[in-house]
């Protein structure tokens, strides 16, 4: 529950944030009579979302053990790489973002007749973008996950980001999204970790992928993947009590490339103090 409860959180906090930098942006400038192309756009964006993931699970539904293994490991690659480049983006984009949305605003308002469809566009993509990502991550997750309690963390996981987005905007809530976009990102390289180790046993599993199938090491004996701990570890860092050798090559060296772009200093980063807190 916790893992899709702080992935959520994080894409729907992204998405608020967006959407609220748009909102405030507008209202500021006298130029409100837009918003409902603003509601449009967020419209689109999760029906999108929605039908999307809906196709992709009912499709997976229908296919042979073989493809269906197959069908895991292709959501669970795509996943892994939506995550890690949704976290290295934000890394690079966050310093940036409020000024480029506002330039974008000016832009699609600039046109003609087209602004209404130029602003719809604008929310939609930034939305849709969150959540097909979302849709992807959750499609693994819950593969991997039986029972209510993943999807009952993602809706809280939206709701709480839903809350926090409108406190940001209305209320001008303030929160130390630099630590939290970075704190969470790591937690995200480390689930995108575990995905990629779980689609290259899915691989195995539909018979395209036999090579580095040794067992290194089984920790089953005193820490089992269905114990207290197992269970916290496998949802938090794709724990996996005897991996094979390939697994634990990719889980390793996904680690080592992935949090060393992550947590490197930004270019033009000088250190120097900066707002602990970002307002829109």
């Amino acid at each position: 529950m916790l893992v899709p409860f702080l992935i959520m959180l994080r894409e729907g906090l992204e998405a608020a944030l967006v959407v609220g930098i748009v909102a405030g942006y507008l209202a500021r400038t006298g130029r409100a009579a837009w918003l409902p192309a603003v509601w449009t756009g967020i419209f689109l964006a999760l029906a999108l979302s929605l039908f999307a993931g809906a196709g992709l699970q009912l499709a997976s539904a229908e296919f042979p053990q073989g493809i269906q293994e197959l069908f895991e490991a292709l959501v669970g690659l795509v996943a892994a790489g939506m995550l890690t480049a949704m976290v290295l983006w934000m890394r690079r984009a966050a310093r940036s973002m409020s000024s480029d949305l506002r330039a974008s605003i000016d832009a699609a308002l600039a046109g003609g007749s087209g602004r209404g469809v130029a602003l719809i566009g604008l929310v939609f993509f930034a939305v849709a973008r969150e959540g097909l990502e979302s849709v992807f991550f959750l499609l693994a997750l819950f593969q991997q996950s039986q029972g209510a309690a993943a999807p009952l963390g993602a809706l809280l996981g939206i709701g709480v980001s839903a809350v926090l987005g409108y406190g940001i905007y209305a209320w001008g809530l303030r929160l130390d999204l630099k630590r939290f976009f970075r704190w969470t990102g790591v937690f995200i390289l480390f689930v995108a970790a575990g995905l990629l180790a779980g689609s290259l046993r899915h691989l195995h599993e539909a018979g395209l992928w036999n090579g580095l199938q040794a067992v290194p090491f089984d920790l089953s004996g005193w820490l089992p993947a269905d114990g207290p701990v197992g269970v916290v570890l496998a949802g938090l860092l794709g724990y996996v009590p005897d991996p094979t050798l390939g697994e634990l090559i990719v889980y390793v060296l996904f680690l080592v490339a992935s949090l060393t772009l992550f947590l490197k200093p930004a270019g033009g980063d000088t250190g120097a103090p900066r707002p602990a807190a970002a307002g829109l």
